[in-house]
C-alpha cells in the first residue's frame, strides 16, 4: 500500500483535549460536528490528548483517510 502524499492545503489544530483512543470515524465526527469542516478538501487535522507527548493527525487522499499517530 503507497500513500499519496501531498501538501495539505490547510492544517487545522483541534484545540482542547481529544480522545486518542478515537479512530478515523470517531475523529472525523469531531470535525465534522464540532467544527462543521470539510473533511475531504486537502486539508489535515491534527488532535492533541490529555499528555503532550501524543498527537493524531487525520488526513484525506482521494483514495481514504490516512491517520497517523505519534508518541515520543
Amino acid at each position: 500500500m503507497l500513500i499519496n502524499w501531498q501538501a495539505p492545503e490547510h492544517v487545522y489544530l483541534v484545540c482542547g483535549k481529544t480522545d486518542l483512543r478515537k479512530g478515523i470515524d470517531g475523529l472525523a465526527m469531531v470535525v465534522a460536528e464540532n467544527f462543521g469542516l470539510d473533511l475531504y478538501n486537502n486539508s489535515l487535522f491534527l488532535f492533541c490528548g490529555s499528555r503532550n507527548d501524543r498527537f493524531k493527525a487525520l488526513y484525506w487522499d482521494d483514495e481514504g483517510f490516512i491517520l497517523l499517530y505519534k508518541r515520543y
